[in-house]
């Protein structure tokens, strides 16, 4: 669990080429507690945010994704975080910038709610779901760590 006191500190949580990028969602009310991880999906739909706690625990750490356009609504997909399946409407590419000259990306549930999903599992199956979601934070974690290299995000 962590928390968020004000606006600018969910806004610093991002890297600050990610910043301007941010449209947070209505209705979000100040100081927030976040269980495991916090995600939206802006209006529009193009970007979903992701904002979880950094490994060293001193910070929440951001990542603004663009949700790239997907073909073939039929064709099925597995997330890379929590391992659902879906249609590519429900389960797509997700991509993010590493610098200005390079972008990666990653197979997700398209809206984020990964730990919604393996919750439900959890409940079907019998199993504790902390069990799940400690897996997923660490893909996520690794993800921040290898493919964008945060460790935690500088205080400007």
């Amino acid at each position: 669990m962590f928390l968020i006191k004000t606006e600018k500190d969910l806004l610093q949580a991002f890297r600050p080429r990610d910043r301007e990028k941010v449209e947070l969602p209505e209705g979000i009310k100040f100081p927030l507690f976040v269980r495991d991880y916090l995600t939206w999906v802006e209006p529009a739909g193009t970007r979903v945010f992701l904002v979880l706690p950094s490994p060293d625990n001193k910070r929440p750490m951001g990542i603004a994704f663009r949700r790239d356009a997907q073909g073939g609504g039929a064709v099925s997909h597995m997330c890379d975080w929590c391992h659902s399946y879906g249609s590519s409407n429900e389960i797509g590419l997700l991509t993010t910038d590493v610098n200005s000259k390079r972008r990666v990306g990653v197979n997700l549930c398209m809206d984020l709610r990964c730990k919604e999903k393996l919750e439900a599992a959890a409940d079907l199956s019998g199993r504790n779901p902390r069990d799940f979601t400690q897996a997923l934070m660490e893909r996520m974690i690794h993800f921040a760590r290898e493919a964008l290299r945060i460790e935690t995000v500088p205080a400007d």
